[in-house]
């Protein structure tokens, strides 16, 4: 398995996600150790400084499942705006393996079946911070 690309983490995104996960059930939480290892790892940027090429919260972001060739186009959300076709919570694996990667940046994710998905950012279509939504 490759080694984790850089990712990039508005402070105002980290602060929200670890709201939710201190939340969450106790046994629920331990699920989303990889999301915490994650943002544990991240470089920590003001909103106002956020490169416009990195996925943030509520980014339309399309990419590449590397082992089957197969595009997706989805919005990362929190999970109460979750469940709407075209989104992927935070929570969910994919979305937590997009949260900071770059356009062009690739990365490993264990999919519930054990096995690893290779995900490539394709495109970044909207980011909040390069729109000026940075509360959004």
């Amino acid at each position: 398995m490759s080694s984790k690309p850089s990712i990039t983490v508005s402070r105002i995104d980290l602060e929200r996600i670890e709201a939710l996960l201190e939340r969450l059930p106790a046994i629920e939480a331990a699920q989303f150790d990889a999301l915490r290892a994650e943002l544990d790892r991240a470089e920590v940027v003001e909103p106002t400084a956020m490169p416009g090429h990195t996925v943030t919260m509520n980014s339309t972001v399309t990419f590449e499942d590397e082992s089957n060739g197969e595009k997706l186009t989805l919005t990362l959300v929190y999970p109460a705006a979750a469940g709407v076709p075209g989104t992927v919570s935070i929570l969910a694996p994919v979305g937590s393996a997009l949260l900071g990667l770059s356009r062009g940046q690739q990365i490993d994710w264990p999919t519930p079946d054990g096995r690893h998905r290779r995900l490539r950012v394709l495109e970044i279509s909207y980011q909040p911070e390069a729109a000026g939504h940075h509360h959004r």
